[in-house]
């Protein structure tokens, strides 16, 4: 039983190691949910994030409506001159049917993007660089599961964009087209035992008559090496829409460059109630080089350091090429 025991402390080991770039062997997406990483994708690295999914929204009080229809989630993102920095394009687009009960029953017809942002996100800091203390203790199970109080601390990335919106456009409030500047401050903790925690706050729209706050609460755990689950907490105020919104659903990661993801959305009013059906994917791009290390410090080189890095940057990020080697390396039983 030695060598079993052994081989899944390794892979608990290095699951739970810290990195000390945004860059991760795999991919980081942010999926699965809407939440945005405080960790960027890593430099050179183009990585594109699409969610098709099934909506349906009815209105009971007063005038009743019901809308029926579908749409798509999409994301582009870009590691640009900095660890620390990235690009990114993001946007829902919504193609539906809005019915209305009155004395008369009609359907409009609807199609439009929901939202389209463009903008750059930094991080401001990162608790996990150059920390000794998150080093595993590939002998012991004990020691990479205790809590750290250090955990505690977050990274810190903030957000500035706009948002630009089309005339007529039946998603929005009257009145409102154009560009408008939204801004988003994310936080993230990276506990032991797979555990995420993702926070994001969200001013969009600012200045228009339809600007509104947001606030997103995601926390995700990854059970193995290949599958994560996750639960979220959405709400959203303004003059134009209010709304408590809750998700759950899950991860694969299929391979390094690509995972897969679905999830359910609802909320419990019905002025609309929501409920919703999503389905989404996530593939990147690597072109991504680990910087050059003198070779006179500590005897490393670019490819040893780039060994020895394996945080869980992202909401479902896994090392998978430390799994894959796993039988290549024997270590002592639990402690």
């Amino acid at each position: 039983m030695k060598p079993i025991k052994s081989t899944f402390t390794l892979i608990i080991c290095l699951i739970a190691t810290n990195l000390y770039s945004q860059y991760t062997d795999v991919i980081n997406s942010n999926r699965p949910g809407v939440s945005r990483s405080a960790f960027s994708v890593g430099t050179n690295v183009a990585q594109f994030e699409v969610g098709p999914f099934l909506i349906n929204e009815k209105r009971k009080p007063a005038l009743k409506t019901e809308v029926s229809g579908y749409g798509i989630d999409f994301a582009a993102r870009y590691g640009l001159l900095f660890e620390e920095l990235e690009l990114n394009v993001e946007g829902t687009y919504q193609n539906d049917t809005k019915t209305y009960f009155s004395n008369i029953v009609f359907d409009e017809a609807r199609s439009n993007f929901k939202y389209v942002a463009v903008g750059a996100k930094y991080l401001l800091y990162d608790p996990y660089k150059n920390s000794e203390d998150e080093k595993p203790n590939l002998y012991s199970w004990k020691a990479n599961h205790r809590f750290k109080w250090q955990s505690l601390i977050p990274a810190i990335s903030v957000y500035a964009g706009a948002n630009y919106d089309t005339e007529n456009n039946p998603y929005t409030a009257q009145g409102i087209e154009g560009f408008s500047p939204k801004v988003m401050i994310a936080t993230q903790n990276n506990f032991n035992g797979g555990w995420v925690f993702v926070m994001n706050l969200i001013k969009d729209r600012i200045g228009t008559d339809q600007s509104d706050f947001q606030y997103i609460l995601t926390l995700t755990h990854s059970f193995n090496p290949k599958w994560v689950v996750f639960g979220e907490a959405q709400g959203i105020q303004s003059d134009f829409y209010a709304d408590n919104l809750f998700r759950f659903g899950g991860a694969y990661l299929w391979g390094k460059d690509f995972q897969l993801d679905t999830a359910l959305t609802f909320n419990t009013k019905d002025t609309p109630s929501v409920f919703s059906v999503n389905f989404g994917a996530s593939y990147r791009l690597d072109f991504h080089k680990d910087k050059e290390i003198d070779s006179n410090d500590n005897g490393t080189s670019a490819k040893d350091e780039r060994g020895r890095k394996s945080r869980k940057n992202g909401k479902t990020t896994d090392v998978i090429e430390a799994y894959n080697k796993k039988n290549k390396r024997k270590k002592q039983d639990f402690n």
